[in-house]
C-alpha cells in the first residue's frame, strides 16, 4: 500500500528503541516512552495554507526528531506509522 499525505503532513516510522536498560532490566513496552526520533516514509506537497505558502523542508529517508505527543498512530499492512505536521518535527538528524 502506499501512502500519500496531504498538505503540510508527513508520515514518519518510529527508530526502534531499546527494551534493556543500561543495568540490564527488560522494560514492557508499556513502561517504554513514545521514541522521539523517526524517520520520514512520506511527505505532503505543501503548498498554500491558512494563506501561507508551506515549502517542504524534509524528504523521505531523511532521520528527524519530532514532538513527544505529535500526531496520529496508524498501522498498514502490520507496520506502526505516524502522521505528524512538518511544524511538529524539531529538527533533522544527520
Amino acid at each position: 500500500m502506499n501512502i500519500k499525505p496531504l498538505f503540510d503532513k508527513v508520515v514518519v516510522e518510529a527508530l526502534t528503541v531499546e527494551e534493556k536498560t543500561k543495568s540490564g532490566f527488560y522494560l514492557p513496552s508499556s513502561a517504554q516512552e513514545k521514541p522521539q526520533t523517526c524517520v520520514v516514509v512520506a511527505v505532503g506537497p505543501g503548498g498554500v495554507i491558512d494563506g501561507k505558502e508551506i515549502v517542504m523542508q524534509v524528504k523521505p529517508g531523511d532521520k528527524v526528531l519530532c514532538s513527544k505527543y505529535a500526531g496520529t498512530d496508524f498501522k498498514v499492512d502490520g507496520k506502526e506509522f505516524t502522521i505528524i505536521k512538518q511544524s511538529d518535527i524539531l529538527a533533522i538528524v544527520e
